[in-house]
């Protein structure tokens, strides 16, 4: 028997197993894909927020920023991906001003100690590409980006490393309450017993507590779609650009990932169904918007790689849902959309507080080990003709490079398959190593990377779910953007002439 089954490996039940993996506790992670980060905490926009934009009365307010806080510590324990280099809101009308010193005022009540609002003048000095329509800005240095998927593989990873049990592949399909302890069933026949249940189940949040406890609570996916360019592109831009927020999102922004691509995103719309396709008229809509934050030269559509879109799981109540339910001992752990990824340090010590007010005996583990060896690190790509020769190295050699975009040696490929997590998609080693991220998008890799994946393993890799061209989904690709560059261009090339006819 389990003392603590987590539902879910997003970034909330990675971070609640991680933080729980320091203790003399069994712990079991189930979790219903292929992989763990397959939701919200896989396709985001990767903003470790400063904690300024959620009022003070909402929890998701008052535990931003010190999750925040807590990001620089992590990244040198796991060596997941962050990067402090600031946020700033943007004004463009003098009417925005008010709604910056707002922000502010969150901030402030929030306890973030690093804020300031500032003037052109400044603006410019720190962001040299920004508009020269803003006027003004919000100016949070602390706020930064990180790796988001690198960060759930890394807590999960670490927490396997200290004990926790993964179970991949396993949907919870029914829950019951036994005298002391639950009975938790999955598709795949796996019947596992456990003295607490937290439920972390990102989209199905409701859905799985509706299994075993009074649900007062509704989850709904919010779509938001991305436009993301080549690695390098990231560097025209200092700071994360952010507009002024809605009511819905914190508005189109655009920023540097961790590896120095160029993001622009999200929109925010409420769905009724799941839907992961990308829509010309989103993604223009994106571009369009994302281009009054920055100079003419920042945004170049044919750098463009690939779109994407992301679900955030939006409660019913507006806010994250962390509380023991009406069965003692079952926990629920959703609703957590932005800012979850920063808030998921303290996501995790508050269901720690939880589960020990509820009499979980938490002794510390003199064997827990907080460190994990990173399987890449950020890096500058070398000249082509630099490392063409190891591009032709045979198969089972550790130097030979298996994506010549990204650079990516076989050795790291058999590193991320052999870290305690089943590495069984092309997708999964995707984002661990980011072979196929780069500018021809896995056309050359591909089967270089299969190649690798059937050795390490001794058998073919399973690739149903590895890519969205295989899922059927349709996303806006870069032949499609380059037909929207022309069109647009014959456009303006004939408005340019009708009005020259006048």
């Amino acid at each position: 028997m389990y003392d603590v089954l987590i539902i879910g490996a997003g970034v909330s039940g990675a971070s609640i197993a991680r933080r729980l993996s320091r203790y003399k506790l069994d712990i079991a992670i189930v979790e219903k894909d292929v992989d763990v980060s397959m939701g919200a905490s896989k396709a985001n926009s990767a903003i470790v927020h400063g904690g300024y934009a959620e009022p003070h009365e909402e929890l998701r307010g008052r535990i931003c920023y010190p999750g925040r806080t807590q990001f620089e510590g992590l990244n040198k324990e796991l060596n997941f991906g962050f990067v402090a280099n600031g946020s700033l809101v943007l004004a463009f009308e003098e009417e925005d001003k008010d709604a910056l010193q707002k922000l502010y005022d969150m901030g402030i009540e929030n306890g973030l100690p690093d804020m300031e609002i500032i003037d052109q003048e400044k603006l410019r000095e720190i962001e040299p590409n920004v508009s020269d329509n803003a006027i003004a800005a919000l100016w949070c240095k602390g706020a930064g980006v990180c790796s988001p998927y690198e960060y759930v593989i890394a807590l999960v990873e670490n927490a396997v490393a200290n004990g926790a049990e993964l179970f991949l592949n396993s949907r919870v399909c029914d829950i019951q309450k036994d005298d002391d302890h639950f009975v938790v069933k999955t598709e795949n026949d796996k019947e596992l017993e456990a003295k607490y249940v937290i439920n972390a189940s990102g989209l199905e949040g409701a859905i799985v507590s509706k299994m075993i406890a009074e649900t007062d609570f509704d989850i709904h996916p919010r779509s938001g779609e991305y436009l993301i360019f080549q690695k390098g592109t990231g560097k025209k831009i200092n700071n994360v650009l952010f507009q002024v927020p809605t009511e819905k999102s914190k508005g189109i922004l655009a920023t540097r990932t961790f590896h120095q691509n160029l993001l622009l995103g999200p929109d925010a719309i409420d769905e009724e169904e799941i839907d992961l396709s990308t829509h010309e008229d989103r993604l223009m809509y994106i571009y369009e918007e994302a281009q009054k934050s920055v100079k003419d030269d920042v945004i170049n559509l044919r750098e463009f790689i690939r779109s994407f879109t992301g679900l955030r799981p939006a409660s019913s109540t507006h806010d994250f849902i962390i509380e023991e339910s009406n069965v003692p001992g079952f926990i629920n752990v959703v609703g957590i959309q932005s800012p979850g990824i920063t808030s998921s340090p303290e996501i995790a010590k508050i269901v720690e507080s939880i589960l020990k007010d509820s009499g979980l005996n938490l002794e510390e583990d003199p064997n827990y080990d907080p460190h994990r060896d990173p399987i890449i690190e950020y890096k500058e790509l070398e000249d082509m003709n630099k490392i063409k020769d190891k591009v032709n190295l045979p198969l089972g050699d550790p130097e030979r490079i298996v994506c010549r975009c990204e650079q990516v040696t076989e050795k790291t490929i058999r590193d991320a398959m052999n870290r305690g997590i089943p590495v069984e998609t092309l997708d999964a080693v995707k984002r661990r190593t980011r072979a196929g991220m780069g500018f021809c998008q896995g056309q050359f890799c591909k089967p270089r990377v299969l190649e690798v994946m059937e050795d390490e393993m001794g058998k073919k890799p399973y690739d149903e779910k590895f890519d969205s061209e295989r899922s059927g989904l349709s996303r806006l690709n870069k032949k499609r953007i380059n037909e929207l560059i022309k069109e647009m261009q014959d456009t303006n090339r004939k408005e340019i002439e009708k009005k020259e006819e006048k």
